[in-house]
């Protein structure tokens, strides 16, 4: 019998008892075997279950975008090459890129729900609530919980269901809010529908830790940039790193010619307003404000690209107040954000709250005095500045203030390629 694809050999005398391609087998592929390759062996490297945080599933975001990790679709800024091992596990967020083609690549943000040693505090305090010292299955211990246990056999998310988590939007929820929770949650195969019934209990337990943890990737979903919302595109999640586009850190314009931060000061205004004032008759309204809430595209457009101090007043149904979250529904998920302060701030939201953080936190890290004899910025809106930044100051007055800004600044936005956001404003409007 000879061996398909080898030539036939010499006559060679062979031992006794062994045949000539037994001798092959012995002697001569070891000798191949040690030759070189000329194809050089690349090293991939690999998202460890560990990393994504898939080892806590499902005490965590979702799977749907893991594909694309695993596939090398997603890889991290400057990370392109193969041979390179992932970056730090201690880091809450990463820069990174994102593709559909394996050609184009596009910017994309990988964060984590809290830092990484948050999560490993809450963890242990999940063991610790169902009195396991050392280690203990997450999953198994929150779906023992009385609160879980009230969710698998609810088809609909009811406000006495998230009472006392302490992510801002569910502080006040009305069910109209939560049938949108449902609706637009895109981590499950079946969306649309404000029923539970094609969630399965892992669903089920993604969602209400996402709740309980960091409603950022839920507000993305809720509220998409495609439809005209100021926040960024949500591409998903792998366990508990979610995936959402990337943008330019507004702190970056702080240096630039007072025409584009006038543009970037006039969409938060803008931006601000749309938030509390909109076809959906949800107020979306800042409970904290910072540079780092806000980013920028290529064109010049604006989002808010951090939404986890977000919260939401329904204004077409009110708001759920039954109970104090405190005194009758704290447990282990209360506590899972990091913070166990609870608050009922609906009731006392001022309308012009989000308006007076933007103007004291924000604004001034754009308009300075310095840029009135410098820049030739009119006196009129350090004045406004002030007074809508001062909460002592009525709403009218504030959102009178907020108006004047917005129309003095309107005259120094530029309209230019670089801000293809304002087209065909720009190509067609007389004042330009």
């Amino acid at each position: 019998m000879a061996l398909r694809g080898l030539k036939p050999m010499p006559a060679v005398r062979e031992p006794p008892g062994r045949s000539w391609q037994t001798w092959f087998l012995c002697f001569m592929l070891p000798l191949v075997a040690s030759i070189p390759s000329a194809v050089p062996q690349t090293k991939s490297y690999s998202f460890g279950r560990q990393f994504l945080g898939l080892d806590k599933c499902n005490a965590c975001v979702g799977t749907s975008i893991c594909k694309k990790f695993f596939k090398e679709e997603i890889r991290f800024e400057r990370w392109l090459s193969s041979q390179l091992d992932l970056p730090s596990a201690n880091r809450t967020s990463y820069e990174g890129n994102y593709t559909d083609d394996s050609e184009s690549w596009r910017p994309v943000v990988l964060s984590r729900l809290v830092s990484p040693h948050l999560h490993e505090l809450t963890d242990k305090n999940i063991c610790r609530s169902a009195g396991k010292r050392k280690s203990c299955s997450i999953e198994a211990v929150l779906r023992d919980t009385q609160r879980f246990q009230n969710w698998t056999r609810s088809n609909l998310l009811l406000p006495s269901m998230v009472q006392g988590l302490a992510t801002p939007m569910l502080r006040c929820p009305s069910q109209r809010l939560l049938d949108r929770i449902v609706r637009r949650y895109f981590e499950v195969a079946d969306v649309g529908s404000v029923q539970m019934k094609h969630f399965t209990t892992k669903d089920k337990l993604r969602l209400l830790y996402t709740l309980a943890v960091n409603q950022q990737p839920l507000i993305l979903q809720m509220f998409p940039g495609t439809e005209g919302w100021p926040f960024l595109r949500y591409h998903g999640s792998c366990g508990r790193l979610m995936v959402w586009a990337g943008s330019r850190p507004l702190k970056k314009l702080y240096t630039s010619p007072l025409a584009q931060r006038a543009d970037a000061a006039y969409q938060l205004l803008h931006i601000t307003q749309s938030l509390a004032s909109n076809s959906l008759r949800f107020n979306l309204y800042y409970t904290t404000a910072s540079e780092d809430m806000f980013g920028t595209v290529e064109d010049g457009r604006l989002f808010i690209t951090d939404a986890s101090t977000i919260g939401i007043i329904d204004l077409q149904e009110g708001f759920h107040t039954e109970g104090h979250p405190q005194t009758n529904h704290s447990d282990v998920f209360s506590c899972l954000s990091g913070s166990c302060q609870q608050v009922l701030p609906c009731q006392s939201v001022r309308p012009s709250q989000s308006f007076t953080l933007l103007c004291r936190h924000v604004l001034p890290k754009l308009l300075s005095p310095t840029d009135v004899p410098s820049a030739g910025l009119p006196r009129t809106v350090i004045r406004e500045l002030g007074m809508c930044a001062d909460h002592s100051q009525s709403d009218q007055r504030i959102f009178k203030a907020t108006q004047i800004l917005r129309e003095t600044l309107q005259a120094f936005r530029p309209c230019s390629n670089d801000y293809g956001y304002r087209y065909p404003e720009c190509r067609y409007s007389d004042k330009f």
